[in-house]
């Protein structure tokens, strides 16, 4: 028995390094891809500062890599969004032989609304917060103070504010997962849907570019997306329990081996001249 948890224990390591690997394979074949678009794709990014910027402003270098090295995390970035179909797929093919039918309907979905999800609070943030916090931070310069950001200091601004808000975004599948699995009752959300406004409020505060207006237009649809995850999570079909699963699948497997049995028997049967039916 010890040596079959074993054996089993290393087959899904090397399945999970064969996983991986494609999925590494996938971001640098992205990367390679999106490399010789890296000062396209900066200067979209860089779209939201650039157009707020004023008069005589530019965003400037310091040390004689960073452009190249801001490019290259760029490119890597990029890689990662192009190959997350390929990332989602190994990721999906790892985890499924544990899931049980009823958790794979409901996981298989869940996965793609993430995704979708993460990017539509990415592309939330580059549209509405991004040169709304901006132009809030730009009008601070004028007289003897001019605003010169670094190229690899926004790079990391809008990179980290954009994963914050891609994060955000996950709330009503947190709530939904959480509903499913039994850690949280739908009841209880409602009552305590206060608290719930507090904690937005907390989150939004820190993930957030550091000004009320980013914090408010974060805190607005973070708790949204709460009312949303309580909505589905309540309307959702409740999942089949797991031990009329292995109820199932014991019948099934008991109904199986009888009719083995019955058939080796009849032909046993056969062979011997036995078989009732030819008298």
């Amino acid at each position: 028995m010890d040596k079959l948890a074993e054996n089993t224990f290393i087959g899904h390591l090397l399945e999970l390094r064969r996983r991986v690997l494609f999925s590494m394979i996938a971001i640098f074949a992205g990367f390679l891809v999106s490399y010789p678009f890296s000062k396209t794709i900066y200067n979209i990014l860089a779209a939201p500062l650039v157009d707020v910027l004023p008069k005589g402003s530019h965003l400037i270098y310091t040390s004689l890599p960073e452009v190249f090295l801001t490019y290259v995390q760029l490119s890597l970035i990029s890689g990662f969004v192009l190959a997350l179909p390929v990332v989602l797929y190994q990721f999906w093919a790892f985890v499924t032989p544990g899931l049980y039918a009823h958790e794979r309907k409901v996981f298989f979905p869940l996965i793609f609304i993430s995704a979708f999800l993460f990017i539509g609070g990415m592309l939330f943030a580059y549209f509405i917060v991004f040169p709304n916090a901006f132009r809030f931070f730009v009008s601070f310069s004028g007289g003897d103070i001019t605003a010169m950001p670094k190229v690899d200091s926004y790079l990391s601004l809008i990179v980290k504010f954009s994963l914050a808000f891609g994060l955000a975004f996950q709330i009503p599948i947190l709530i939904v997962v959480l509903v499913r699995v039994g850690v949280l009752q739908v009841a209880a959300l409602r009552r305590g849907r206060r608290y719930a406004f507090l904690i937005c409020a907390i989150a939004s505060a820190v993930l957030s570019p550091p000004d009320v207006l980013s914090m408010v237009m974060l805190l607005i649809p973070m708790y949204m997306l709460f009312e949303a995850g309580l909505f589905f999570a309540a309307h959702l079909p409740a999942p089949q329990p797991v031990a009329e699963d292995l109820m199932g699948t014991a019948a099934e497997s008991a109904r199986s081996t009888t009719d083995e049995m019955n058939a080796a028997e009849a032909s046993f049967r056969v062979k011997d001249g036995n078989d009732p039916d030819q008298r």
